[in-house]
């Protein structure tokens, strides 16, 4: 995602309603999230699909390490010792 850009990522919730067709075939091209304000302040942001998606996956990665941190930190581990490598997946 690119540098949000205030004099043309910030745009009143009515400029968004004139112009929508317009903007939202702009956001693959634009590669930054248009910020729709109302009464001035965020409102909304309205990203392209491809980033959304992006941002979930970064999420659920970022999610999926937490956990096993967490687990961890609480020992809920199993020793190498302990694993079946016999019928484990083959290793790269």
């Amino acid at each position: 995602m690119g540098a949000m850009r205030v004099s043309k990522d910030l745009v009143p919730i009515a400029a968004f309603k004139a112009k929508a067709s317009q903007m939202v075939r702009q956001l693959r091209r634009r590669k930054r999230p248009i910020v729709i304000t109302l009464n001035g302040r965020a409102a909304a942001v309205v990203l392209s699909p491809e980033e959304f998606d992006r941002l979930a996956d970064e999420a659920r990665f970022v999610d999926a390490v937490r956990e096993g941190l967490d687990d961890s930190e609480a020992g809920r581990v199993v020793p190498d010792e302990e694993l079946d490598f016999d019928h484990a997946p083959a290793r790269r």
